[in-house]
């Protein structure tokens, strides 16, 4: 458990921001972190509301798709704009801004938030895998508990690599739906009609699912924290062109979004609609789209389709979970045990449902999700419009009038339809139980809560910067007393340095900030090498066959020069685990400091070739430097 000042700091402007160049490779350098927040417009959830109205009500909703991206244009950009300009994310100025009960209180639903989008995105990916190779959707759930661990690797490669991976899944995703289209053979006319605004009788309720499934909470806080992947100048004009180029990412990613939406709805109006099927499931919309296209390859694309959907939304979901974690509390935890509770919350439920209930009760678990996180939607579009708006927090970048007009309306109408979505599912939930009473209990108490928590959000005075600037200075108080004075820091002496080469083509880089060290310390230096050979695990030191007797010779000869440059160095040759040895010799030795390389390889290949800096940095309590 670490602190930490920024969200993904293992990414932080990581992108860097070319010079000199000409537009197009300064603009392909922005884009990228909005395809990571399409991908939640197009989950499984997305999937299961398209569906429904499209088989139940033709190409009449496709105006409400529109309205929603719209919706999710306007927020993502107000998002994105809130972490270029103030450099926090929105869990952090959540966290700054709200007392700290508050600030509890909006983590505890930003988590049981992110916890019903996986519950989403394991139903889908496991629905996928019954659909393509024919396991049984508990299989399907399990798999998914290990799949986003084996992915996660990818995320290491750097955010460009994942950035391509997640994109190189939405143009699966599209490319699947462009072949469907192409089968279907949609009515060109009343797909036309359809972007006129009209609400069908019993359309309500779909309506607003299709919104609560468009608009996620999630994306928020995670597109807030992605644009500070890029190293853009932080100068006025600098954060402006910033501002600029993030538009049209989120306008290319979300419009790219809105087509794969509305190929759903469409898709089901001219497949479903057209013969008479009102279809709610998607196992029931992929037993029935093969015979009505005349092709089993219609079933098979549709598998692969909601397959890389669910992929795909499960990886950016990690990420958001890591930014809330961090931003509201303040810590980090490793990447891998953040996605293992976040799909255990997922898993757990989703398994006893299928076990109870089978595949209906999936379909059911799947909307109760959609339900969970449109309770949780005004919760984070609040404090976002909040934030921008504000001149003391956001100066000359704070919205216009009219921004804030639209912004306010547009909360006014997902506020409103969410609410209805949540009486009406609840009025299903009472009227299939047997303890209604209870139930009711449960729901007014939970619903006094949330409302008195939303005013609170919602009324509350931010202050200004000043008050952020108060807390940042009290927390560096803590650590390093009054900032008003000069700090006053013990500089370290260190009489002996340790330094583990490999004889591989990075000692020289080690050995040069090792004896730059020790130079300006005026410090012994100690230089460890280990033999790891079968032999030397086996035999430890009594293996002193050619190989140690050579390495030993060498590592003299490496001693032996530095002290014809006037500095003390020592060779010390370890036999076994490299690990286990430098932790042993750099014990024994009582070295202050240990100068390491690193070999660059990552993720997928510590498997292959093993890891040496993540033990030793663990059993060691010295400093240690790391070069690269």
């Amino acid at each position: 458990m670490k602190e930490s000042v920024t969200s993904l700091s293992e990414v932080h402007r990581t992108v860097k921001i070319p010079l000199g160049v000409r537009s197009w490779k300064k603009i392909a350098a922005f884009f990228g972190p909005a395809y990571l927040i399409s991908v939640g417009y197009m989950d499984p959830g997305n999937w299961a509301t398209d569906m429904e109205g499209g088989s139940r009500f033709g190409y009449q909703l496709i105006w409400v798709l529109v309205m929603s991206n719209l919706m999710a244009v306007l927020l993502q950009t107000l998002s994105a704009r809130l972490g270029i300009v103030s450099g926090q994310d929105l869990a952090q100025a959540c966290r700054d801004s709200y007392p700290r009960p508050i600030a509890l209180a909006l983590w505890v639903l930003a988590e049981v938030a992110i916890a019903a989008c996986d519950l989403a995105e394991v139903i889908g990916t496991a629905i996928g895998l019954n659909l393509l190779f024919g396991f049984p959707l508990i299989w399907g759930v399990l798999i998914t508990g290990a799949d986003s661990l084996l992915l996660l690797g990818i995320q290491n490669l750097g955010i460009r690599t994942f950035e391509a991976f997640i994109l190189a899944l939405v143009i699966t995703i599209g490319g699947c739906f462009i072949f469907e289209l192409f089968l279907s053979k949609p009515d060109i006319g009343l797909i036309a009609g359809g972007f006129v605004p009209h609400l069908p009788d019993g359309a309500l309720l779909v309506v607003t699912g299709i919104i609560g499934a468009t608009v996620m909470p999630h994306n928020l806080y995670l597109h807030s924290a992605l644009v500070q992947t890029r190293a853009f100048d932080t100068s006025e004009a600098g954060k402006k062109l910033a501002c600029k180029y993030n538009f049209w990412d989120s306008m290319i990613a979300l419009n790219g979004a809105f087509f794969v939406n509305a190929a759903i709805l469409i898709l089901a109006a001219a497949v479903f609609f057209k013969n008479g099927l009102e279809v709610t499931e998607l196992q029931q919309a992929h037993t029935l789209i093969s015979p009505l296209l005349g092709t089993s390859l219609a079933g098979i694309v549709f598998a692969i389709a909601l397959l890389a959907a669910g992929q795909s939304s499960t990886l950016t979901g990690t990420l958001a979970g890591q930014i809330i974690m961090e931003g509201f509390l303040n810590f980090k935890i490793r990447p891998q045990l953040r996605r293992l509770i976040t799909r255990l919350l997922a898993i757990i439920p989703a398994v006893i449902v299928i076990l109870t209930s089978g595949a209906e009760g999936s379909y059911k678990l799947l909307i109760l999700s959609q339900v969970i996180l449109s309770l949780q939607l005004s919760f984070a579009i609040i404090p976002l419009i909040r934030f921008t708006n504000s001149r003391e927090r956001m100066g000359d970048f704070a919205n216009k009038l009219w921004v804030k007009i639209i912004s306010w309306i547009i909360t006014t109408i997902i506020l409103s339809l969410n609410i209805w979505l949540v009486i009406e599912s609840f009025r299903e939930w009472i009227a299939s139980t047997d303890s209604p009473f209870i139930v009711y209990l449960f729901v007014f108490s939970l619903a006094i809560t949330l409302l008195v928590l939303l005013g609170y959000v919602c009324f509350k005075p931010l202050g200004n910067l000043t008050t952020v600037k108060t807390t940042v200075k009290e927390h560096i108080g803590k650590y390093f007393g009054s900032v008003e004075k000069s700090l006053s820091l013990e500089l370290p002496v260190y009489k002996k340095i340790g330094v583990a080469i490999d004889f591989s083509e990075s000692d020289k880089n080690v050995l040069s900030h090792a004896v730059s060290l020790a130079t300006h310390h005026k410090a012994e230096l100690w230089i460890f090498h280990i033999v790891e050979g079968a032999s030397g695990i086996v035999l430890g030191s009594q293996a002193y066959g050619e190989e140690a007797r050579e390495d030993a010779e060498y590592l003299e000869n490496i001693a032996a020069s530095l002290m014809a440059s006037d500095i003390t160095a020592k060779s010390v040759l370890g036999f076994g685990s490299v690990p286990k040895e430098i932790v042993r010799l750099a014990k024994s030795s009582e070295i202050d400091v240990l100068v390491m390389g690193a070999h660059g390889h990552r993720g997928f290949f510590d498997f292959f070739y093993g890891t040496t800096i993540s033990p030793v940095r663990h059993l060691l309590k010295i400093p240690i430097v790391i070069i690269r």
